[in-house]
């Protein structure tokens, strides 16, 4: 079977398309609460996004890297430039448009892929397969114990609370600039460490997914058995260490990893068994360019708040206009994310027709 999936790229441009809806909603004073992220412990749907995409950065390691016939030094130069490259954008995104340098922050969800990526690829050009799963349940377990069994400043062990737990009194010594909730980060430096994991449960179906000696519905079997364990693990583990997308617990990883299994089964289905594409086009086309339609969605976003209709900017006057009508704040909210998300997917669409792809 040919290892590439349309499934595998609809997935990524979902992914993508479901980023831009939760980052950009007309107003974050009406939001959806399944569009929201959970307060603190717990998870809702826009919590499964960022874990989706790593999970499927792991896949695409696997695939990608599986190609090459000699390791040699150019390889590592090659994972090293792209990682460099995307921590790169991932700081000027923190610092456009006003670059003020007094209050970068130096951690962030580009940051965190472009980590999981760098870490990931060395993992897989080093180690055996076999040996991937148990690296990723060490670093789930190593990252439990500290998070747990460990004191802290001058707190006892096991204390989770927003800005009192143990990733965050490490990021507040080891991350320059600024956090993001001031004294924490959600995508800290210490809590990158199970985020590793979520990268390779994506690189355990990467293995997968090239295994010749399995039929594509064997594969789809196994990765729904796979995921479905991976999810009943995380749900066990909440009851000691909650799931929670704000430290990345050791449960979050396993809940959300197979909870991406599922739905990947679910696409590899529908989309590659059942051949049934006919609504996949606009996965297909947002994951053709998915880093660059993550860009473009953080910087035209600016453009919509320049004031042009009595110092109101084209978003503000949408829900002023909204709201005037008497509908719901939250649906007018939605609206505006999905128009703005529509309007990515038109711009990404024409490079997709003119076959510009931007691969970092």
């Amino acid at each position: 079977m040919n290892s590439r999936l349309i499934s595998l790229d609809f997935f990524r441009g979902f992914t993508i398309a479901a980023m831009i809806v939760v980052n950009d909603p007309g107003s974050w004073k009406h939001v959806f609460k399944p569009l929201r992220h959970a307060e603190w412990h717990g998870v809702t749907p826009t919590d499964l996004v960022f874990p989706f995409f790593l999970f499927i950065v792991g896949i695409s390691i696997v695939l990608s890297l599986s190609k090459i016939e000699k390791l040699d030094f150019s390889t590592y130069l090659k994972i090293s430039k792209r990682t460099i490259i995307l921590f790169g954008i991932g700081i000027f995104l923190s610092l456009f448009p006003n670059f003020d340098f007094s209050n970068v922050r130096i951690v962030g969800v580009l940051q965190r892929i472009a980590l999981v990526y760098f870490l990931c690829a060395i993992i897989y050009l080093n180690t055996k397969p076999f040996y991937h799963l148990w690296i990723a349940a060490v670093l789930l377990i190593v990252y439990w114990i500290f998070m747990t069994k460990v004191p802290f400043g001058n707190t006892l062990a096991g204390v989770l609370e927003p800005g009192n737990n143990f990733a965050a009194w490490i990021d507040q010594f080891i991350t320059p600039g600024k956090l993001y909730q001031k004294t924490w980060d959600p995508e800290g430096f210490f809590s990158t460490i199970p985020s590793i994991s979520t990268g390779i449960s994506g690189m355990f179906c990467g293995h997968i997914i090239l295994n010749k000696n399995k039929s594509l519905k064997d594969k789809i079997i196994l990765i729904y058995l796979c995921g479905s364990l991976a999810l009943c693990l995380g749900m066990l583990w909440d009851f000691s260490f909650p799931i929670n997308k704000n430290i990345w617990t050791s449960s979050y990883v396993l809940f959300t990893s197979g909870l991406a299994m599922l739905f990947l089964a679910s696409f590899m289905w529908i989309i590659d068994h059942k051949k049934n594409q006919s609504y996949s086009k606009f996965g297909i086309v947002f994951g053709s360019n998915a880093i660059f339609a993550y860009v473009l969605h953080s910087i035209l976003a600016n453009l919509f708040y320049l004031p042009v209709i009595e110092g109101k900017g084209i978003q503000e006057c949408w829900m002023y206009f909204g709201i005037s009508t008497g509908l719901d704040p939250k649906f007018i909210s939605l609206i505006w994310a999905l128009f703005y998300t529509f309007f990515i997917y038109v711009i990404i669409k024409e490079m997709y027709k003119r076959k510009i792809f931007i691969k970092i």
